[in-house]
């Protein structure tokens, strides 16, 4: 998108957020970038916003208790009143087995990955719809494709992340008449950032690196620059699609 672009971010502390949010920083930008808990990796990535030209609102909340995506749609809001572009991130493997899942597991892999997107996606719409250049990007997982016993599995993570692919595609029809755009990308296996929770150890992504066709984990930028496409103008007749940034992975 261009500068001047006003976009809220979820999940903007670390990886793949960071690296949108650092893509639409430039003069006239105007973010509202999100993180769960990790208020000084959040301010860290809010700062080369701001070195960039930007003006940046941060906000904290876990998107799994109902009432924080209209939250934080709301913060960008009064502090910005115009809303471009919303890229839902904030998201979580569930590294549990189907064995030692419990209900209230099941239930927050689905309120933060799957539920969190509607809650978002409901309270930018307003704002977008009169943009004339709205946009919404959804992520989601390779966990919802892949299904291989030699890699890791997270069946709650594949099941909420699945249904965050259904509901793109179903938001994209509803929100056409808006001018809307409503995409999703997949990311494959992606390195994290050092001490994030969600790392798996490094003997297990070195095992991963061989099964990929490119041999390499992605880096975040990767993902980034796929959702800046489906942000951009030269996706403005993109609409509906699901677009897998995974190295080839199946």
């Amino acid at each position: 998108m261009s500068d001047g672009t006003a976009a809220v971010v979820t999940g903007a502390a670390s990886g793949i957020g960071a690296a949108v949010a650092l893509r639409l920083a430039a003069p006239g930008a105007r973010l509202t970038l999100h993180t769960r808990a990790s208020a000084g990796r959040l301010q860290a990535v809010a700062e080369q916003a701001r070195a960039r030209g930007a003006e940046v609102e941060t906000v904290l909340g876990d998107l799994a208790e109902a009432g924080t995506g209209r939250s934080v749609a709301e913060a960008h809001r009064e502090r910005f009143g115009a809303l471009d572009a919303l890229v839902a991130n904030a998201g979580f493997p569930l590294l549990v087995p189907l064995e030692d899942m419990t209900p209230a597991d099941i239930a927050y892999a689905f309120q933060g990955n799957s539920q969190s997107f509607f809650e978002l996606a409901q309270a930018a719409q307003p704002m977008l719809a009169v943009s004339g250049r709205g946009r919404i990007v959804g992520v989601s997982s390779f966990t919802a494709h892949v299904f291989r016993t030699d890699m890791p599995q997270f069946p709650a993570s594949a099941a909420s992340k699945g249904a965050v692919e259904t509901a793109v595609r179903s938001l994209s029809l509803a929100l056409a008449k808006d001018g809307i755009t409503v995409n999703c990308v997949v990311p494959g296996y992606i390195r994290k950032d050092a001490g994030t929770a969600d790392s798996l150890d490094a003997e297990t992504l070195r095992q991963i690196e061989t099964r990929i066709p490119l041999s390499r984990l992605g880096e975040p930028e990767d993902v980034a620059g796929a959702i800046a496409f489906l942000l951009s103008k030269d996706a403005a007749y993109v609409t509906g699609q699901i677009i897998h940034v995974n190295g080839g992975l199946i």
